[in-house]
């Protein structure tokens, strides 16, 4: 059964990194799959090494639109070097724990550049996505960003709330929650999640790095520094 399972993921490894593995090695496909039932774990690896190398052509198609934020949704130096790109929602609680430490990173370093991409995934998140937007519009992002994230769950009182903290001019910022540009920023947003294979939020363009899920502030550093 073990070698069944075992010559099935062979299988699914020649469909992208055989080819690259023969043509290095000089073996023939015979070879190289005595060679990989040999040597079985050096599979995780070439499925890591495809899958990263896959995330990165992704991005190669979208990179310079993805890290062009939304005007004023910007956290940190909006001229710094180093580009985060965060796809969020206020409805996510691995969302609303990554904040403390981007924040850190801001802190510790002067050229960074947090681009917030909305994207709102969870029931009841697209209004707060909206009035983020909204925010940004009105020059008070960050404030409305962390706001919204220590009011807690999305709803209409909280969102309110984050509004009032955050100083917003709330006719103004209700009239362009529903506008024709909000809506058309999510649905860029969406198409870039949609490109980049996002399953959820947090994720993170970092550098030149796909990245998914909650993971420590030195994973996001070492990548941004990897870039420059």
């Amino acid at each position: 059964m073990r070698n069944h399972l075992l010559t099935a993921l062979i299988a699914l490894v020649f469909g992208f990194a055989g080819a690259a593995l023969w043509s290095l090695s000089g073996l023939g496909n015979g070879q190289t799959r005595d060679y990989l039932l040999a040597n079985p774990q050096i599979l995780p690896e070439m499925a890591e090494a495809y899958q990263r190398g896959d995330a990165q052509n992704r991005l190669a198609q979208i990179a310079d639109e993805v890290k062009q934020p939304f005007p004023g949704a910007v956290l940190g130096n909006p001229d710094g070097s180093k580009v985060l790109v965060k796809f969020t929602d206020y409805g996510c609680t691995y969302c609303r724990q990554s904040v403390a430490a981007i924040d850190e990173l801001i802190a510790t370093d002067p050229e960074l550049k947090v681009v917030v991409r909305e994207w709102p995934i969870f029931d009841g998140s697209e209004q707060a996505a909206r009035m983020a937007l909204a925010a940004a519009k009105q020059g008070k992002y960050p404030a409305f960003y962390h706001a919204m994230f220590e009011q807690g769950p999305p709803s209409e009182g909280t969102i309110a709330r984050a509004a009032q903290i955050a100083g917003l001019d709330i006719a103004a910022a209700e009239v362009f929650a529903q506008s024709d540009e909000a809506t058309a920023e999510l649905a860029k947003t969406m198409a870039f999640a949609r490109t980049l294979q996002f399953t959820g939020t947090p994720s993170w363009v970092a550098g030149g790095e796909v990245i998914e899920g909650l993971v420590p502030a030195e994973r996001l550093a070492k990548a941004l520094d990897a870039e420059t």
